[in-house]
């Protein structure tokens, strides 16, 4: 068996592609289904029928298990990048470049990391393993798990929490949501005299709302699709709620403005923020997108008054700190590189299966046919000693014809084997 995983990231490609390959949420499970149609009807990589995908505003990631072929690795990267390419619909030419593609014990190791959050842009984040767990349970229910990747992930799944339970890998993790108030302080002196606005009402924003929240803005407002659910993040903050549709006729008044929805399009245009910049009479505007696809058009940071920033753009604050975690880490990839040992170990074992059954298959083959002789010579009348003893003799006989043949016509260094292996299997001494 074969495991593959093939994707991007934020160490590999810009945040313009990563939007391009993003998957909504809401098309994780449909996708799914895509990929396992796609690669299984040539029958090259996921013939087992295996998939999952990882998307999140850092990474798109493909995991899959399949029966090892001759194409090897290259063949898979390729596969994978049309794949990606045909279903957003995106160049070939401008993807391919950007993936990474990790086979076998490579593939585990990333899933470990990426779970632990050591792959991730904030060291030792935490959201990563949630999102990882609902894309297996989206793959799970499009039917994309089988025996490979359930035991992958489940194990992933319990290295992380180990990670996170024996180091402190966590302990001094500066999160985007630190990060964009580190970045909004220098612009404003103080938070405490500004209005803040958070688009959508997600787990990011709720994070970016309790450490903005922190800091006493002036007012603290959430903008949302969904009034009900917008009120109810707003009332944990002593905030007020609006609804998206009313952000043209509100964005002037805000100083901060954070957004992070799952929109597949964005939502503030360039032409949104020229006239809120011209209704404040100029007076800046500090503006976070952490959503992928980006919620603010690009263009927008072209403006003098607006100072916006991407998930890409906060990379160098969340790394401050690095040397207090150096430790942490070490501890954490040595204990990733022992799950990952025994996981291999455990895919090794089941590669012998499909031998053991064989074995058994044969061997039932053989106790059949000399029990049929053995009932034939007892219907004949024959005396019950001498069947038992010919049925005795007659499965040694058999057992024994296959090793007996093997050793027979070895020649050389695979006589020299058989000879070091035969009692080993046989218990027999030399």
């Amino acid at each position: 068996m074969h495991l593959l995983a093939v994707g991007l990231n934020h160490t590999t490609a810009p945040v313009s592609l990563r939007e391009k390959v993003a998957f909504p949420a809401d098309q994780i499970g449909q996708a799914v289904a895509a990929a396992r149609s796609w690669f299984g009807g040539n029958d090259k990589i996921v013939s087992s029928g295996e998939a999952a995908i990882l998307s999140t505003c850092n990474r798109t990631e493909l995991y899959a298990a399949a029966a090892a072929g001759r194409d090897g690795v290259d063949f898979a990267i390729d596969r994978t990048a049309q794949f990606l390419a045909e279903y957003h619909k995106i160049p070939y030419a401008d993807l391919r470049p950007f993936l990474y593609a990790l086979p076998q014990d490579n593939a585990v190791r990333h899933a470990f990391r990426v779970a632990s959050g050591l792959d991730s842009m904030v060291l030792g984040e935490p959201q990563i393993l949630g999102q990882m767990k609902d894309a297996v349970r989206q793959a799970d229910a499009a039917g994309g798990l089988g025996t490979y990747l359930h035991q992958l992930f489940q194990r992933t799944f319990a290295v992380a929490k180990e990670v996170r339970t024996t180091t402190e890998i966590g302990a001094h993790s500066v999160s985007m949501a630190a990060a964009a108030v580190r970045l909004s302080q220098r612009i404003f002196d103080s938070i405490s005299g500004q209005n803040v606005l958070f688009i959508g009402a997600g787990e990011m924003i709720e994070l970016c709302a309790t450490h903005f929240a922190a800091q006493n803005p002036k007012t603290l407002t959430v903008a949302n699709r969904t009034m009900e659910r917008g009120e109810t993040l707003a009332h944990r903050f002593n905030g007020s709620a609006i609804r998206l549709a009313d952000l043209p006729a509100q964005l002037a008044k805000f100083d901060i403005v954070v957004s992070c929805t799952a929109s597949s399009l964005p939502i503030i245009g360039l032409g949104l923020v020229e006239r809120a910049v011209k209704a404040r009479r100029h007076k800046p505007i500090f503006m976070v997108d952490l959503a992928v696809p980006r919620d603010i058009e690009s263009e927008v940071g072209r403006l003098d008054d607006v100072f916006l920033y991407t998930v890409d753009d906060l990379a160098t604050v969340v790394q401050s700190g690095v040397e207090n975690r150096q430790a942490a880490v070490a501890q954490a990839e040595a204990i990733i590189e022992t799950r990952v040992q025994s996981f291999m170990h455990w895919i090794d074992s089941r590669a012998m299966v499909p031998l053991i059954q064989d074995l058994h298959e044969t061997g039932e083959t053989l106790r059949l046919a000399e029990l049929e002789r053995a009932r034939k010579m007892l219907a004949k009348g024959d005396d019950i000693e001498a069947v038992l003893d010919a049925l005795s003799k007659g499965l040694t006989a058999k057992f024994l014809h296959g090793p007996q043949q093997a050793l027979h016509h070895a020649q050389g260094e695979q006589r020299t084997q058989l000879v070091e292996l035969l009692p080993q299997l046989f218990r027999t001494k030399r």
